[in-house]
């Protein structure tokens, strides 16, 4: 970033003794409410607030003329605010976790505008009335039924392409059969009550007739999951468009990232939502459109989804479908167009 004349201003992390017993409870809890949970008590009270006082003296010494967010990334709002700058939301993710996620904090985000010091009832007009910037194409978010005030206050563009990586997969397996990628992102591995997914999708998915490359993230041994199936193998880390380039069908947990990019590259998917709303969201669109299937949502539905695979394997509506998407993706418009969007923000 400092080549590109970018200048890195870190601010403070969440103090781990906050951090620690909220997301110890969450192995105890039902999967929406330990989504609750993290949502409003993680991202928008204890990450919220200790970014707070930092985000506040930068904006105080760089006078930013506009400030550009994420969806769970709320300091930054209450400071624009108070600073009165103008802000504008990247939305990572389907349209409709803006209001889900809107719904869940609403007394963390007016506990944050006290502290930043505006108005009562502010912090919840501006996230309301903010203006969106999003990557998914029309025909995706809508796909659900969710409504999407596509205005001037809201602008689809593409991510610049960049050219596939030049990894070469590795020889296993049957180099004629159909390469099924299965991938859980690079968290869960990490989540101690998910260690179990990746054994469990590498024994459904060992009679299916393809090469199966699993990828388990670095916190996770390969070797930890011998003996492998012969019809797979098992990476920590593969460059995920390299691998989507030859796959024919992914399993995958509905991670924004890990979902486009199957999309992107055409392939249809299978998902289940491990432990977050948006991913059983992101689920529910790609079934919606045709370009794969989803299913019930937590680590128990990890087999039941591995036997959806030769479904998607042996239907090529579901290829079409991906594909109408990845179609769509490249003719939003480009992420140039942002500039313009933005700078009449400020103006």
């Amino acid at each position: 970033m400092v080549g590109a004349g970018f200048v890195h201003e870190p601010f403070a992390d969440a103090p781990p003794e906050l951090i620690g017993p909220v997301m110890a409870r969450l192995p105890t809890l039902a999967f929406d409410e330990a989504d609750d949970v993290v949502i409003r008590e993680v991202f928008a009270r204890i990450d919220a607030q200790a970014a707070l006082p930092s985000l506040t003296a930068t904006m105080e010494r760089w006078r930013p003329d506009l400030v550009v967010r994420e969806s769970a990334e709320l300091a930054s709002l209450a400071a624009a605010e108070r600073a009165g700058v103008p802000h504008v939301h990247v939305c990572i993710g389907m349209h409709e976790v803006v209001s889900r996620f809107a719904a869940a904090i609403v007394d963390p985000l007016d506990e944050l505008g006290g502290l930043a010091g505006v108005p009562d009832g502010r912090m919840r007009a501006a996230i309301a009335s903010e203006a969106i910037l999003s990557l998914v194409p029309e025909v995706l978010d809508r796909a659900s039924g969710t409504e999407v005030a596509d205005g001037d206050r809201f602008l689809r563009f593409s991510e610049p392409t960049q050219p596939v990586s030049d990894y070469r997969l590795p020889a296993w397996g049957d180099p004629e059969a159909p390469l099924v990628y299965a991938t859980f992102g690079s968290v869960t591995g990490s989540l101690p009550p998910f260690a179990g997914v990746f054994r469990e999708a590498l024994d459904a998915l060992a009679d299916v007739r393809a090469r199966v490359l699993m990828t388990v993230g670095r916190k996770v041994d390969p070797a930890a999951l011998e003996p492998v199936p012969p019809n797979a193998r098992v990476e920590q880390w593969c460059p995920q468009d390299a691998v989507l380039e030859h796959a024919a069908v992914m399993l995958g947990h509905g991670g924004f990232g890990t979902t486009m990019g199957a999309l992107a590259a055409g392939v249809p998917q299978v998902v289940v939502p491990l432990f977050t709303f948006d991913q059983v969201v992101n689920g529910q669109h790609v079934a919606a459109v045709g370009a794969g299937i989803t299913v019930e949502k937590g680590p128990g539905s990890v087999a039941s989804a591995a036997a959806h695979v030769p479904r998607l394997l042996g239907d090529p509506s579901y290829a079409a479908g991906a594909r109408a998407i990845a179609a769509a993706l490249v003719d939003l418009p480009p992420a140039t167009d942002a500039v313009p969007f933005l700078t009449g923000l400020v103006a």
